[in-house]
């Protein structure tokens, strides 16, 4: 019976893949890859009487796109098309990059983090007793609050999950307790255990006369959720958006998804980290070998600025007025705690790099050590550097990653950069027992970062992402405790290892790194 079941569910999940709205919005996107091709194929007769002038267009966006203050491995995965298919290259670059979409979201995140900003401000004596503790730590402060928007925070408490079980544990009766609102922001959903529950706490509260708001990626909708659950949830008076739904027209405002994970309960509690609201991440439902993640939870003063994080993101999707000061709840004594914490959102529109400069921050001011979980190893040369350079100047940078990987095609990727890393001295590790999607920097028993943040070229510049940095909290050393109980159960990789690559692989990985900026 159970096995009929769930070969029923089977089919109606592929009926709904191949016949479904998805479907049609994938069908549609080729369609104007190929509407647009016919289009030159059918005017190729002409070409050989323009050739200069076909010439002369591709030199022109060449020019413009070199120009761009843009990474290079973007420039160049841009350039190649271009030079290899003048006037269909071209021409796509010019379709791809003129779309009003972006330009939309892009004002409207402008507009919205101007009205936080108020919320958001840096209160001078933190950022004074920070300076004495560490001029480093400070100097970070000080380019977040300036180049990022957000401000380093005392009176914080950090409580870190060494998993999703731990964090759903601790999320359930944070939930319980709401008495004002709760925000939730996440990349994926899956109906399951996890969401269930989530959803079914999420409607009593509304019938409490709590503020409920739930937001997720539109990712999500083409194979995860069916297309109306933001009806489902407002039928049950959870108000639900939908971050930048997919829709059948090429842009690339497509690529910026929103990858955050965040949970605000009360202005008073905040959660974030790797772990979305489906059940493997908790280990309900096995898909590669046990799920390694992490989250941490935030109490006290910085909690205000995942509110206003989440709030930024919300308002995206409809603009409306907000009274930003009614989520802001007065510090509790009982929060009191050591230490310094700096939650920060990183947003692919503003050309600013939070992200990676955070992490390469680290690596360049580690004394001793640089510990990294991360699932996805696929490096631009600033982030290579900042690897090779640490691993050279004697402090130990150890990664692990996963043993089982859930994109085996990312995965054949990032072995390409083994070599050059291990080589250089930085040490590699495979967790043996699954799958790492834990996003971790830790370093010298004083610092650390916990977020959504990969060490991947979508994460640190097409994604909009958050994390938690901390410094001298109590949290980093069950974080660095949690990190050698995990080194513990991987395999260390050589360049002997790679060495036994299979060749195809070899290739193909090779290969893929011409397509590494957008994976």
């Amino acid at each position: 019976m159970e096995k009929d079941k769930m070969l029923r569910q089977g089919k109606k999940k592929l009926f709904g893949l191949v016949f479904g709205r998805s479907a049609v919005i994938i069908l549609l996107l080729i369609l104007q890859v190929v509407i647009l091709a016919g289009v030159l194929l059918y005017f190729s007769e002409y070409i050989g009487y323009y050739y200069w002038l076909s010439i002369i267009v591709s030199v022109v966006v060449i020019i413009y796109v070199m120009n761009r203050p843009d990474n290079p491995a973007f420039t160049l995965s841009w350039i190649i098309p271009i030079l290899v298919i003048p006037v269909f290259g071209a021409l796509l670059y010019v379709f791809l990059h003129l779309q009003i979409g972006t330009r939309i979201i892009y004002d409207r995140h402008r507009k919205l983090i101007g009205k936080t900003r108020l919320y958001l401000q840096q209160q001078p004596e933190v950022l004074e007793a920070l300076e004495k503790e560490d001029v480093y730590e400070a100097a970070l402060a000080r380019y977040m609050a300036k180049c990022g928007g957000y401000p380093v925070y005392r009176n914080s408490s950090v409580k870190y999950f060494s998993c999703g079980e731990e964090k759903f544990a601790e999320m359930i009766p944070r939930l319980e307790k709401a008495k004002k609102f709760i925000f939730l922001e996440y990349f994926i959903i899956e109906e399951g255990v996890m969401l269930n529950t989530v959803l079914d706490i999420l409607e009593r509260k509304v019938k409490e006369g709590v503020d409920v708001r739930f937001m997720y990626d539109g990712m999500c909708s083409i194979a995860l959720v069916p297309w109306n659950f933001p009806k489902e949830l407002e039928r049950r008076g959870i108000t639900c958006r939908v971050f930048s739904p997919v829709r059948p027209a090429l842009s690339t405002s497509q690529n910026n998804r929103d990858h955050r994970k965040v949970l605000v309960v009360d202005g008073e509690v905040a959660f974030t980290g790797g772990i979305n609201l489906a059940d493997e991440y908790i280990n309900l439902k096995e898909r590669f070998g046990y799920w390694k993640d992490v989250a941490v939870m935030v109490e006290g003063e910085a909690v205000t600025a995942f509110t206003m994080m989440f709030l930024q993101m919300w308002g995206i999707e409809k603009m409306e007025d907000e009274l930003y000061r009614d989520f802001c709840t007065p510090q509790s004594p009982a929060a009191e705690s050591p230490g310094y914490v700096m939650p920060y959102g990183d947003s692919p529109l503003d050309r600013e790099t939070v992200g990676e400069q955070v992490y390469m921050d680290m690596l360049y001011h580690a004394t001793r050590y640089v510990h990294i979980m991360t699932p996805y190893l696929i490096l631009d040369a600033e982030m290579t550097n900042a690897l090779t350079h640490a691993a050279r100047s004697g402090k130990e940078v150890i990664i692990i990653m996963p043993g089982i990987p859930d994109k085996p095609y990312a995965f054949i990727l990032a072995k390409t950069y083994y070599p050059e890393l291990l080589r250089a001295g930085v040490k590699i590790y495979e967790y043996t027992p699954g799958f790492v999607h834990a996003k971790v920097f830790v370093s010298d028993d004083c610092r650390a970062v916990v977020g959504t943040i990969n060490l991947d070229f979508r994460s640190l510049y097409l994604h909009f992402e958050c994390a938690a940095y901390m410094y001298q909290v109590e949290a980093v050393r069950d974080i660095e405790a949690d990190f050698q109980e995990t080194l513990a159960k991987c395999h260390q990789v050589t360049v002997e290892d790679c060495r036994k690559l299979p060749v195809m692989k070899k290739i193909f990985g090779r290969c893929l790194r011409i397509l590494a900026p957008l994976m």
